[in-house]
């Protein structure tokens, strides 16, 4: 059942999710740039705060995005776990392996954001 907001209301998780995603892709790109590793905390604020604002969105098109960004964080986090002992059998494959995850965060962060901005579901 599609549940049909307020203007305000539509506009207030519009803002939540935008500074999710804002929140998100600071955590991708420092993930990417070596030696700017200052992700993890506001990756756990941002996952926080779609945490607690998701029953908000439920049966509107931006619940679509709070559960791909939750869904987005969970996978890099069991990609990074699963290639972690790269790291300690060799630092190449190590390094490689973590850029692509990081990579495809930053990615889905990207389009996700693009799709917000066009008021758009993302099916996953």
């Amino acid at each position: 059942m599609q549940v049909v907001l307020t203007p305000q209301e539509d506009d207030a998780l519009k803002t939540v999710s935008l500074f999710s995603y804002i929140l998100h892709l600071i955590v991708a790109v420092c993930a990417v740039v070596p030696g700017a590793q200052m992700g993890p905390l506001l990756l756990l604020v941002a996952l926080l705060v779609d945490v607690v604002k998701r029953p908000d969105a439920r049966g509107t098109w931006h619940e679509t995005h709070f559960r791909y960004r939750i869904r987005s964080v969970l996978w890099a986090a069991l990609g990074y776990l699963i290639t972690a002992p790269l790291w300690f059998l060799f630092v190449l494959p190590g390094w490689l392996a973590w850029l692509a995850i990081s990579i495809w965060f930053l990615y889905r962060i990207v389009w996700g954001m693009v799709r917000l901005n066009r008021q758009q579901l993302l099916e996953i």
